[in-house]
């Protein structure tokens, strides 16, 4: 009875440790316990094209939102609506003063777009790490090889605030098929043609003249 009994506290020491270990596994190893996360948030903006033609008064509207959201890289722009097409060039001119460019398509808004308006849609992604800095673990020795609660923020923060279009951490962007090859020896080019320093091996120096012995 004492042996029936011994097993199944060992079976249930077994279980129990096996439990406890798949609980540790997403704190284990290198992989980064916070990572950055990417939001994007759309802004409307509705203008009067009666002949499907932006005014100037339109334009300088739109330019001033433009100028308000603070548009720059990063951003897509966007043109909805039955005049999408007829508008496009007057939007495109007024973002190509940001140095922006209009995309193709448009993201789902709410409400219907107006007859004789069009809709003008800033899409914007930031990235962040949320919940950095995560020092809710104490920063001691950990036998059961965890991570830190804090492991990956530093990087990762750092990568989320820098990066110019945050929807590359989604997904990279592919070269076109275009390269510059002139470009990418460039590096390399300079690193053979520049003299190495000391080429001219060591210079005799007057110490008199030096201010020395």
């Amino acid at each position: 009875m004492m042996r029936n009994a011994f097993a199944l506290a060992l079976l249930a020491s077994a279980v129990g440790a096996c439990s406890h270990t798949t609980n540790d596994q997403p704190s284990r190893g290198l992989s980064s316990v916070n990572v950055p996360v990417v939001a994007r948030s759309d802004y409307v903006f509705d203008a009067s094209v009666p002949n499907g033609m932006l005014s100037p008064t339109e334009a300088a509207r739109l330019d001033g939102w433009f100028r308000g959201l603070e548009l720059s890289y990063g951003d897509a722009v966007y043109v909805d609506g039955l005049y999408a097409e007829g508008a496009r060039s007057d939007v495109a001119r007024v973002a190509g003063r940001y140095g922006m460019l209009v995309s193709t398509g448009a993201p789902v808004t709410m409400g219907q777009v107006p007859d004789g308006v069009v809709r003008v849609i800033v899409s914007r992604t930031r990235a962040s790490v949320p919940g950095c800095p995560n020092w809710s673990d104490a920063s001691s020795p950990n036998y059961q090889n965890r991570t830190m609660s804090n492991f990956g923020c530093g990087v990762n923060s750092n990568m989320a605030a820098m990066v110019a279009n945050p929807t590359d951490l989604i997904q990279g962007r592919e070269s076109g098929g275009v390269g510059d090859n002139d470009t990418a020896a460039k590096a390399i080019d300079m690193y053979r043609t520049t003299p190495p320093t000391g080429k001219n091996g060591l210079q005799k120096v007057n110490t008199k003249e030096s201010g020395g012995n």
